[in-house]
């Protein structure tokens, strides 16, 4: 007679790694949420006028677990441009592993990128100011305009390659045109801080496309996709 054995059941995770990954997560959470405690006390109160204090006092933490976190109160503009960062990159590799036509993932950027500033106009104004007014923050802003410059020149490139983009103008310049166009829509806007950022950043983009398209001798205009229906969705 044949005996049958049981296969071993598999084995489990050390103990350590669980605790490990409870710790993180946990850690992830009170991050976020003293970042979400900050940038609504800059809406209501204002950058200048919130303290670490208050900051603390909503999220209900004490004063040595928000510089655990957050070296000063600047960093927490810091953490903003890095969770927007996160948002550009997304949409690059996403593009990356397509097969569509670069003006799709406009849109998806778009909405992406505008998600964060339309529900807190404020954080705008106070990033722009933080720029004129803290050298240390410009400094470590510089490193994220860099980085934001790297991933639209890859952007452009990619379009470039494919067609989609025009190529008589070293994709360099354009991803730094794209730049200014966003930041001049936004610093426009937050002067009003309503409901037309989304519109805003549309209309700019669509008068952008134009000059970003592959030129009429070289390749067929590509057709509009801020015409389509479901224009202002993500």
């Amino acid at each position: 007679m044949t005996k049958r054995f049981k296969s071993a059941p598999a084995p489990k995770p050390p103990l350590s790694a669980f605790h490990s990954d409870r710790r993180q997560r946990r850690s992830a959470e009170l991050r976020e949420r003293i970042f979400r405690a900050s940038l609504d006390l800059f809406a209501k109160k204002g950058f200048a006028e919130t303290t670490v204090e208050d900051i603390t006092n909503a999220a209900d933490v004490g004063k040595g677990t928000f510089f655990n976190y957050f070296p000063s109160k600047d960093h927490i503009l810091l953490a903003f441009g890095e969770m927007q960062l996160g948002r550009l990159q997304a949409t690059v590799e996403q593009a990356q592993n397509s097969s569509e036509p670069v003006s799709t993932f406009l849109k998806t950027l778009r909405a992406r990128m505008t998600e964060e500033p339309a529900r807190n106009p404020t954080i705008v104004r106070t990033i722009l100011q933080a720029h004129l007014s803290s050298a240390p923050v410009r400094e470590a802003m510089g490193k994220n305009h860099a980085r934001a410059q790297a991933l639209l020149t890859q952007f452009i490139e990619l379009g470039q390659n494919r067609g989609d983009i025009r190529k008589d103008i070293q994709p360099t310049e354009l991803a730094y045109v794209f730049r200014q166009m966003v930041f001049g829509t936004l610093l426009l806007w937050s002067l009003f801080g309503d409901t037309t950022l989304p519109d805003r950043i549309d209309t700019a983009l669509r008068v952008l496309w134009t000059g970003l398209a592959p030129r009429a001798e070289s390749a067929p205009p590509l057709p509009d996709p801020w015409l389509s229906p479901g224009r202002f969705g993500s």
